[in-house]
């Protein structure tokens, strides 16, 4: 075996540039017979550098074909010097040649360095041969560091550094039957060790099965093969070692043996380990970030509270959970709804039949329990048993639900906000390992985002529902009034928008006329709606005195400037007086900044009531004398009023919507009554009531024919 006595001695020098000069395989292998000065066998790389030279072939030829230079960059006859020494028999410890053609590891021109070993202490027929390896040197710097120095000994830890071994395929078993020293410091194993014995042994616990069996194949099939695998010494230590195993045939292209070239790639591969855990630590955060970003996003736009509990957990998966649900206390420690998501689609069914089960039968975890009743406020991380879990279902598809779903690892996160727990939410992780500190962290924050926005939600649907009841109750019932009838709905805006402040309002007046009234207070909340009232109640004592709709409106106007009852306001009042004898009723009527009522008569034709149009109500400045107009009425004839939410819509105009009613209304049919009529145009222009950005009323008055 090569002799290194002294080469652990050497300067740093070759010890610092040894990993990147080697670490670039596969190579290309020549076995060279001393004897005869030929080729006799040379691997896939090889013969990419020589194609079409038959083997054996001298040295010199084989050199000529590949086109290979020496350190000097000449083309010498006889081959460069470093093979001219190996088919002598000497030993070369690292020398630089370049080849005229590329191969799958190297360009052409590309530095190589060769490395030749005679296996004088093999048994035959390899111990007249000499093993070359020509190594591609990606490392420059390093290269010539090494060939400046011009020590031998330098380059000799480089060659002494690679391990190679040969095994013999016809023995039974493949054993090994030569190693060189390198070989031995790299495993531990001495080549009494290894010699007579398969290479299996570098075998142990984390060796990829995967591997070795392609390793087995290709040998069987005589391809050459390269793999990184994890292999141990003798010693136990684990490395990982990256093979490349070349078949070796005779002249007459029998198989003789296999050559492997064995590198320590632990650095290597730890370090890409290194770089994929950095990445994918990057990505969790990511997606952490994300799904804060997400929840927060999400039910920040969410004015109702079940609905904000309903898509929390489809928000959280599967970036923080497989699959995650929210357990939903309307009292503190009392459940009474289950919203679940999976992100598996094809078991979304089972969440949907797990949703079904209202969670009494969850609540009775005693984790749950206490995470319920607020005697437990923090994130809780715990193993949940499936079987156990399912047996407190009471209904038998949920059950089967999570069985199929799976239980197991998971984080309980109660929802809390002004010192209570409104909801739990559950991520289950299935068989993963507990969260880290970092992932309980985020779980927290979605904990405490969700139930501050669950909160404000409440909050907000309690305010809403008591501005609503408020304004309902300060509507009024409508009258039962002879040779009229009369229609009207109030219809507050889609989730997104609070109660406002519209309001109708009509009057069987005490000298036989009908007072009808429309308007819109400014704002969205329980002022504008408190104000609302105020409004009407004002009105109702004006008309019910008998002015007419231009003084009404005048002394509502100066009324609301001089006690500040509200802010701006738009109104409609007309009075529709009919003659005591004959047919005629004239409806006398004036606007305060308010969209036109419109009148269809009896033929269709549709007339807007556009005239007598001043100011809303409590514009500063001086006011304008309050004009007012007259239309006829005649029998069947219908009168609509309408606040601006009903038409106004952020892709539609006051304009364009007046457009539409005016034709919708020509349109209908002849024989409607006030209903019929107001829900035509509630369904035309607001899908019933749910496609409303502002709420509106609807008011209509219809002459009986």
């Amino acid at each position: 075996m090569t002799d290194t006595t002294g080469l652990e001695a050497v300067q740093p020098l070759a010890g610092a540039a040894l990993p990147p000069v080697v670490r670039d395989t596969p190579a290309a292998v020549l076995l060279v017979d001393l004897d005869r000065g030929e080729v006799v066998y040379a691997n896939a790389l090889a013969q990419q550098l020589s194609p079409g030279t038959r083997l054996p072939a001298g040295i010199a030829r084989w050199s000529r074909e590949a086109g290979l230079h020496d350190g000097s960059g000449e083309d010498m006859e006889d081959g460069p010097a470093p093979l001219r020494r190996v088919a002598a028999g000497e030993p070369v410890a690292g020398e630089a040649v370049s080849a005229a053609r590329g191969s799958d590891a190297t360009t052409a021109r590309e530095q190589m360095w060769v490395v030749g070993i005679p296996l004088t202490d093999a048994p035959p027929p390899l111990a007249s041969q000499a093993l070359v390896v020509m190594l591609p040197l990606r490392e420059h710097a390093a290269v010539a560091r090494l060939q400046e120095s011009g020590d031998l000994r330098h380059r000799a830890v480089i060659a002494s550094d690679l391990s190679f071994s040969i095994s013999d395929p016809h023995a039974p078993d493949n054993p090994l039957v030569w190693v060189n020293p390198a070989f031995e410091r790299t495993t531990g194993y001495s080549s009494a060790d290894v010699t007579g014995s398969n290479c299996r042994f570098l075998q142990g616990p984390g060796t990829d099965r995967d591997a070795v069996a392609r390793i087995a194949r290709a040998l069987a099939e005589d391809e050459p093969v390269t793999e990184v695998l994890l292999n141990f010494r003798k010693d136990g230590t684990a490395f990982w070692n990256e093979v490349v195993i070349s078949p070796v045939f005779d002249a007459d292209g029998r198989l003789t043996h296999h050559v492997g070239v064995q590198s320590d790639v632990t650095a290597r591969v730890e370090a890409a380990a290194e770089r994929d855990r950095a990445l994918e630590e990057a990505r969790r955060a990511n997606a952490r970030l994300e799904a804060l970003a997400r929840v927060s996003t999400a039910l920040a736009s969410r004015l109702d509270s079940d609905g904000a509990l309903a898509v929390l957990p489809g928000l959280v998966v599967p970036d923080l959970a497989r699959w995650a649900f929210a357990l939903v206390a309307d009292e503190p420690g009392r459940a009474s709804r289950l919203h679940v998501a999976h992100a598996d689609e094809a078991l979304a069914a089972s969440a949907q039949a797990l949703a079904r089960e209202p969670g009494h039968g969850l609540a009775q975890l005693p984790v749950l329990s206490d995470l319920l009743t607020g005697a437990v406020t923090t994130p809780t991380s715990l193993h949940v048993d499936t079987e156990q879990a399912a047996g407190r279902l009471g209904d038998a598809a949920a059950a089967q639900a999570l069985r199929a779903m799976g239980a197991g690892r998971t984080v309980l996160v109660p929802l809390r906000a002004r010192g209570r727990t409104t909801a739990v939410l559950g991520l289950v992780l299935g068989d993963a390992p507990p969260p880290s500190s970092t992932d309980l962290a985020t779980m927290a924050d979605v904990g405490l985002r969700a139930g501050l926005a669950v909160d404000n939600a409440r909050l907000y649907e309690r305010e809403h529902a008591a501005a609503l009841t408020l304004q309902r109750d300060l509507l009024p019932d409508l009258p039962e009034v002879e040779d009229f009838d009369l229609a009207a709905t109030y219809l507050p805006a889609a989730v997104g928008a609070e109660v406002g402040g519209d309001w109708f309002d009509v009057l069987d007046l005490p000298d036989g006329g009908l007072g009808v009234a429309i308007g819109d207070v400014m704002g969205h909340d329980l002022r504008a709606a408190a104000a609302m009232g105020q409004l009407r109640s004002v009105l109702r004592s004006y008309a019910w005195g008998g002015d007419e709709p231009g003084a009404v409106l005048r002394r509502l106007d100066l009324l609301v400037r001089g006690l500040g009852m509200a802010g701006l306001a738009t109104c409609v009042y007309a009075r529709v007086v009919c003659a005591e004898t004959g047919d005629g009723c004239a409806v006398t009527y004036a606007k305060a900044g308010h969209p036109p009522p419109m009148l269809r008569t009896p033929e269709g034709v549709v007339h807007r009531l556009d005239q007598a149009l001043t100011t809303p109500i409590g514009v500063a400045g001086p006011r304008t004398v309050v004009d007012q107009a007259e239309v006829d009425m005649p029998r069947g004839a219908s009168l609509v009023l309408f606040t601006d939410g009903l038409l106004e819509r952020r892709d539609r105009p006051l304009r364009q919507g007046l457009d539409e009613l005016e034709q919708l209304l020509a349109g209908c049919p002849d024989d409607h009554d006030a209903a019929s009529l107001r829900d035509l145009v509630v369904e035309h222009f607001a899908d019933g009531g749910s496609d409303l950005d502002d709420d509106t009323c609807v008011l209509v008055v219809r002459r009986r024919p």
